[in-house]
């Protein structure tokens, strides 16, 4: 059986269902939130690398980062040119390979992907890369799928159908995720996790809905107190060991010692 890979005509074809970005889900600034933790994003320098519609990034150019956005998918630029049109400061597109990043060694201040490593057998090229373009002292964050997660059971049938949007895809658990910065030459500095709002049964459902023609908001209204109780209880439960063996999204940083 021809192994199963992650291609670029994927993600063409992803991007291009996906020009309507506000119809998308978006990180919900986690991916700020967790840097902002670590080190001031004021003046630096700082990569995102497969970048797809770069929302992300443009919260880090609002807060006076100097941003760059980086992919190989001529369709996902076009959805971040369209929408540095509407932001002021913009981000800096860069067409290239994540791989070979086109900037010179120890130059920039941080770099960061959500939704990327999990798409490569092999990641650790891949971070050795960004370990390469990183100033000493500079970090680098790493957000991934979680492993033991219904969303994992999901996906594995799908890719045995070639039915999964990104080709295939593989998923991490918070010790893996660890090991393997570690293995590229990072200190860990910083973890955190995330639940899935709105849940996974929602998407889906409204997925299924739009294949009929009827559009389900993005968001559900819900309860007011259902919302507040859930909230209080995400906030009271989100940094024990225990919740990062049901987060969907889990996150590292790691930092490169001096």
């Amino acid at each position: 059986m021809k192994e199963k890979i992650s291609t670029k005509e994927n993600w063409e074809n992803f991007w291009k269902d996906r020009e309507a970005i506000q119809e998308v889900y978006s990180n919900e600034d986690r991916i700020y939130f967790n840097l902002i933790k670590v080190s001031n994003v004021d003046g630096k320098k700082i990569l995102e690398v497969g970048a797809g519609s770069g929302r992300d990034s443009f919260r880090l150019a609002q807060e006076n980062g100097i941003v760059f956005v980086l992919d190989y998918s001529p369709q996902a630029l076009k959805i971040v040119q369209n929408l540095n049109a509407t932001h002021n400061p913009g981000v800096h597109l860069m067409q290239g390979d994540a791989f070979q990043i086109p900037v010179p060694d120890a130059s920039l201040d941080i770099v960061f992907h959500q939704g990327l490593l999990e798409h490569f057998r092999d990641p650790m090229p891949l971070l050795k890369e960004h370990f390469r373009v990183l100033k000493p002292g500079g970090f680098l964050l790493v957000d991934v799928p979680q492993k033991f997660h219904i969303y994992t059971v999901i996906k594995k049938i799908l890719i045995f159908f070639n039915k999964w949007f990104a080709g295939w895809e593989t998923q991490f658990s918070l010790p893996q995720l660890k090991k393997l910065t570690q293995q590229a030459g990072f200190s860990i500095c910083h973890q955190y996790g995330r639940w899935m709002r709105p849940s996974l049964f929602y998407r889906i459902l409204r997925e299924l809905f739009k294949k009929i023609n009827i559009k389900l908001a993005l968001y559900p209204a819900g309860f007011k107190y259902t919302r507040k109780t859930r909230d209080w209880l995400r906030a009271k439960f989100i940094t024990q060991k225990w919740a990062f063996y049901t987060f969907l999204d889990i996150g590292v940083i790691g930092q490169k010692k001096d």
